[in-house]
């Protein structure tokens, strides 16, 4: 099962803060992808490092995605729509210098349209003719002889047109929407934002199980088994996302999604990026729990081959020498438990010896009387 691994822009402990340099520590980290973050519009100041990048990426084979900007308004009025297809514009020239895999839209509001059919159409239509223009802004044999040093431009295919999914209700983007217009555009595919979807559907994601219903979801309706990913900590309320926070803060956790990707995840070929506040270091801990997961799924299958072998030598099902095994278990964590508990306290009654006292402090009652010792202080014998 290939997993990529890697942040949404550049590491917090890159140093020089460029896309190459963060590209050199992410790979240092162990991981193997990152994406671009545009935000708002492409700046034609960052093209330098974008060069610089698709170049890297080419000849190393790191797997480069970039975000197209935040703010769209594919289903406004006319100006609009218009504002948001000249940033997409930009945003998929820049992807095409990038070598950008994957590149990432959102649909924005849903403006003047109800949710249903009407809305999933213009959102189709429009996207057909995004990945229109981006086959021809690729594969133009007009310009071959002016990238003849970026070979990717010719030789490569497309970047991929990714749809979102959206974490509030207001905006267009739920999982269901999204894999109806993936499914009818050719060159578009669903963005997993796991944390938008969970976050949509009132905490959806809480157990393997649930992980497993949404890529089966996926497969079922689109086919493939190639994903790409989004994952963070989140906050939501009422169906809506109100912030990413990180993944060991959030309801949202990982490991039920480690757990799945390595005991039935052999079929997925996913690239995950973390959004996380702490970019890099979450996008770490995913990798650790898919470790530790993997380990927990090889210790299991050896005890399960050990109590197969040792049933098949006492001749009894194995299934019955599990039950054995669980009763002992039992028993003993039982006897531990007995012995580990604090024993009951008695309490005795100390008679503590006299002080000796000084004359001054000695003084009798009378001449018929008992003597009487009067102590001026009690010391503290502890």
């Amino acid at each position: 099962m290939p997993l990529r691994l890697g942040p949404a822009g550049v590491p917090l402990s890159c140093k020089g803060r460029t896309i190459v340099e963060g590209m050199d520590d992410i790979t240092a980290l162990g991981l193997e992808t990152m994406e671009i973050q545009t935000v708002r519009t492409v700046a034609p100041h960052h093209f330098d490092q974008y060069w610089q990048a698709g170049i890297l990426s080419w000849k190393t084979g790191f797997e480069m995605n970039l975000h197209g900007p935040y703010y769209a308004e594919l289903l406004g009025n006319k100006r609009e729509r218009s504002r948001t297809l000249s940033k997409m514009e930009a945003s998929l020239q820049a992807a095409k210098v990038i070598n950008a895999r994957h590149i990432t839209y959102h649909v924005g509001p849903y403006g003047e349209y109800k949710r249903g059919p009407e809305a999933n159409e213009q959102v189709a239509n429009v996207m057909a003719g995004v990945v229109d223009r981006c086959a021809q802004i690729w594969n133009n044999e007009d310009e071959a002889e002016d990238y003849a040093a970026f070979p990717w431009v010719i030789e490569n295919s497309p970047t991929l047109i990714g749809v979102e999914t959206s974490g509030r209700q207001e905006l267009w983007g739920s999982l269901e929407e999204v894999l109806e217009v993936t499914n009818h555009v050719e060159g578009t595919v669903p963005v997993l934002n796991l944390a938008h979807v969970h976050a949509r559907g009132n905490g959806r994601l809480r157990t393997s199980e649930d992980f497993g219903e949404l890529f089966d979801l996926v497969r079922e309706t689109i086919g493939g088994k190639t994903f790409y990913c989004h994952f963070s900590g989140i906050e939501h309320r009422m169906g809506n996302a109100l912030h990413y926070t990180q993944i060991k803060k959030s309801d949202l956790k990982f490991e039920p999604l480690a757990e799945f990707l390595a005991e039935d995840g052999d079929w997925l070929d996913i690239t995950m990026i973390s959004d996380s506040p702490l970019l890099e270091h979450d996008a770490m801990f995913m990798m650790q729990q898919c470790e530790r997961a993997r380990h927990r799924l090889f210790e299991k299958q050896a005890r399960d081959d050990r109590r197969r072998k040792l049933a098949i030598a006492q001749g009894i099902d194995p299934d019955e020498l599990a039950a054995r095994e669980a009763a002992e278990k039992a028993k003993r964590e039982a006897a531990e438990k007995a012995q580990s508990a604090p024993a009951a306290t008695v309490e005795k009654k100390v008679k503590m010896p006299a002080k000796k006292t000084d004359d001054k402090k000695e003084k009798k009652s009378s001449d018929d009387g008992p003597m009487v010792i009067e102590d001026e202080e009690d010391d503290d014998l502890f």
